[in-house]
């Protein structure tokens, strides 16, 4: 360790430009890292929040949730210890920019509308204003407020509906649907919307509420296992659901190759700039084993001096990108996750120190008499 130490800070301008490299890469994957996350945890934040176990869709749905529709007599033969009817549809929702509606100019969000039953597992914890308990009254993601001004109070205004203005009575943490806040209602508010007659459903186990006789439920979401349910409908656990999602697979796949490469690359570079290094020192290594010195001392060295450099380079990536995280806006979905740095600094560490060996095999090879002459 002393020799590495010591041959560093003898050299400091070679050594500083391994860490540059080293930083500058590893600020690439954690900024990475942290989009994916981020992007990710939009596309599934309010499943997340149901704490559920599956969930039943039609089975003609392929496993998504917009293009399922179950009716009641479906619902009412899903047999489950603990379940909850949803309705789910996409829609712009128009508000006041200002939240007073006073100069007309307003701001269309494409929005994720949620009917549920206020007294369901469904039902969100609310951080600002309270639940929804009548019709016309909804509960909205914290992203209403932050990115468009929406306060309580403030009326949406659903585009191509039936019914009339929305009132915003709260706001939700983490409740984003494929990239979209959510809107959660009562079932009777969303089939309003939509619809103008609706019919009562029931069933064991099941949350009280409404069906739209136009308008049907979407998806049944269980906490448990479903125990019996009719043959044309498809049972889904909640992380295939997840993965079914469009397009999530396909970028939660596409940043990890990413974040792949981007770690072997930094292998690669550092493992170069450490044997183009050893390389030039062939003599003073030469000498070094004339006098004594053991190749496993040696080659501890370039080890160590290579845990030194990627560890310092990746501490300082990983500040840089904290840093840049503090300043970005709230609309870029970035989302730090510290195992996930963690894991992913490790393995640049790890993968730099596999391509030292390579040095550490030149220094078994190195002929004292060759060397020295």
């Amino acid at each position: 360790m002393f020799l590495a130490i010591n041959e560093i800070r003898h050299e400091r301008l070679r050594y500083a430009l391994v860490v540059l490299v080293v930083l500058l890469i590893s600020y690439l994957v954690f900024f990475l890292a942290g989009l994916s996350n981020g992007l990710a945890h939009e596309n599934r934040s309010a499943i997340d929040s149901w704490n559920a176990d599956e969930v039943v869709l039609s089975d003609d749905s392929n496993g998504t949730l917009a293009m399922s529709s179950l009716d009641s007599s479906q619902i009412s033969q899903i047999k489950a210890q603990s379940k909850a009817v949803l309705s789910q549809r996409s829609a712009v929702v128009e508000t006041d920019a200002d939240g007073s509606g006073s100069d007309g100019n307003t701001s269309k969000i494409d929005a994720s509308l949620l009917g549920i039953s206020r007294d369901g597992f469904l039902a969100p914890a609310v951080s600002q204003g309270r639940m929804f308990s009548s019709e016309g009254e909804v509960v909205v993601d914290l992203t209403f407020a932050s990115r468009y001004g929406v306060r309580l109070g403030d009326r949406l205004d659903v585009a191509r509906s039936d019914g009339g203005k929305l009132k915003v009575v709260g706001f939700t943490r983490d409740a984003q649907l494929s990239v979209a806040p959510v809107v959660y209602m009562s079932s009777a508010t969303f089939d309003g919307l939509f619809s103008s007659s609706t019919v009562t459903s029931s069933g064991a186990g099941a949350s009280s509420g409404t069906v739209s006789s136009n308008s049907t439920v979407n998806a049944v979401v269980v906490r448990g296992t479903v125990s019996h349910a009719p043959s044309d409908v498809s049972v889904s656990s909640i992380s295939d659901f997840i993965n079914d999602l469009p397009g999530y697979r396909a970028q939660v796949l596409t940043f990890g190759l990413m974040i792949g490469f981007l770690i072997a690359i930094a292998a690669m570079v550092v493992g170069v700039f450490i044997y183009v290094l050893t390389l030039q020192k062939r003599a003073v290594f030469g000498v070094m084993k004339a006098q004594g010195i053991s190749d496993g001392f040696l080659g501890r060295s370039i080890v160590a001096q290579t845990m030194i450099l990627s560890l310092t380079g990746v501490l300082v990536g990983a500040l840089a990108t904290w840093g840049t995280s503090a300043v970005l806006p709230d609309a870029v979905p970035y989302r730090t996750d510290a195992m996930l740095v963690s894991l992913s600094g490790a393995l640049l560490v790890v993968s730099a120190l596999a391509a030292a060996l390579f040095s550490v095999r030149v220094i078994s090879r190195i002929d004292p008499v060759e060397a020295i002459g």
